[in-house]
């Protein structure tokens, strides 16, 4: 590929990432949609905050199994038709989490859901690989994870608007149409990617996850992806209660706060992703990393705070964050062989999801509240931990780093 070529998008790759974009938003909305109305669920099915804890991991230690399962068979098939199939199956997951009446049914959902995002996540992620050149990846991460923005400053707020007005299952059902959309654009847009399968010389699906699994460079980029997780897991679930009964938030300005971030993610996000493409990737994580650790101090020791400072440190914090994800996940899409890409993915997608898991159910544990109205205890202690872990990430990412470097290929290309 020409140097020409490999900088611009054809029309083709500008629709499939305008899709892979929207695919993306509707899997985070699923996921992050739980946070904002997270308050409003543990009220209406008097759930306490380890049952809730446990509601968020039940969904990412779900999506994290059946990528692991999943991972032997990616790279034996279709890559579109593994999307639609999954992706059906995200929607049928969100349609019973808007049919739940109690705990148990929306664990049993959130569990559904889960097991089809997670695969469908690792699907989409693979296709970008697929389909962009390495010196397309960052940007085309960044655009892919435009999706996070965007629920930020039209799906969450808009969610709670309606979770406010008509009942929380009506933001799952809301998620639900669009998702339908969704899949029709799929079926029309993309075209089948199968390139990888003349490589395949694994015939066992078995075989081939294991050999994957293995792999000792690979090992180095799934330990990093692990921990690039945990800690906004540990954190994440808990925002809307903790602003709401600690900062003194009220429900009708929480929408405020999230679209504050999500404004930022849809600038902080292509910008980062032309930066991945132009500069030390390795360094611009760093740089997010120890903003990410200051910042996430400050949010978690917040007390009782004025509107428009809760405003100004939650754009900073997720600024660093965003300044964290998308180099990281432009070296990590380099580690794989073009064969391995949708086993690597999925495995890698799942070690996230488990993290994440481990985040949040251990939150659940240190969190404590008397009661549906009181403050949260210990908030401040997740923000130590999640820094710890953000200070192991800068060591594991700059493995990768270094073995993308002894391959003699640029972390910046």
């Amino acid at each position: 590929m020409n140097q020409a070529s490999s900088q611009s998008f054809s029309p083709y790759q500008k629709r499939v990432l305008l899709l892979l974009a929207f695919i993306q938003f509707s899997i985070i909305l699923d996921f992050m949609i739980i946070s904002p109305i997270g308050d409003i669920l543990m009220k209406t099915l008097s759930i306490g905050t380890t049952e809730f804890g446990l509601v968020v991991s039940a969904y990412a230690f779900s999506a994290a199994i059946a990528g692991i399962v999943a991972a032997g068979f990616m790279d034996k098939f279709d890559r579109k038709k593994l999307l639609v199939w999954f992706f059906s199956g995200f929607i049928i997951g969100t349609l019973a989490c808007a049919l739940s009446h109690n705990y148990v049914q929306l664990m049993f959902a959130r569990i559904v859901t889960g097991i089809f995002a997670g695969v469908s996540s690792a699907a989409l992620f693979t296709l970008v690989i697929d389909i962009f050149a390495p010196q397309q990846r960052g940007r085309a991460m960044g655009v892919v994870q435009m999706g996070f923005g965007v629920s930020q400053v039209v799906g969450i707020p808009l969610s709670i608007y309606i979770a406010t007005h008509l009942g929380w299952e009506s933001s799952f059902i809301a998620i639900v149409i669009l998702a339908l959309g969704i899949l029709l654009a799929i079926g029309l847009i993309l075209q089948p990617v199968t390139a990888h399968l003349n490589q395949q010389h694994d015939k066992n699906p078995f075989a081939h996850f294991l050999k994957v699994l293995s792999n000792t460079d690979y090992q180095t980029g799934f330990a990093a992806v692990m921990f690039l997780a945990i800690g906004g897991f540990m954190i994440m679930p808990f925002t809307a209660p903790f602003l709401i009964n600690n900062v003194q938030v009220t429900a009708a300005q929480l929408p405020l706060i999230y679209l504050s971030s999500g404004l930022l993610s849809l600038v902080m996000m292509p910008l980062m992703g032309k930066f991945s493409d132009s500069y030390d990737r390795f360094k611009l994580f760093t740089i997010g990393s120890i903003g990410a650790v200051v910042m996430v101090f400050v949010y978690t020791n917040l007390s009782v705070t004025p509107l428009w400072l809760v405003i100004v440190v939650n754009v900073l914090l997720f600024a660093c964050i965003l300044s964290r994800m998308t180099p990281a996940m432009a070296l990590n899409s380099m580690v794989a062989k073009p064969e391995d890409r949708g086993a690597y993915m999925s495995i890698s997608s799942s070690l996230q999801q488990m993290a994440g898991g481990v985040g949040a159910f251990v939150a659940g544990l240190v969190i404590v509240q008397q009661d549906a109205h009181s403050p949260l205890q210990h908030f401040d202690w997740l923000g130590y931990i999640a820094i710890v872990i953000f200070i192991m990430c800068i060591f594991l990412v700059g493995r990768v780093n270094r073995l993308l470097e002894a391959r003699k290929l640029s972390p910046a290309n």
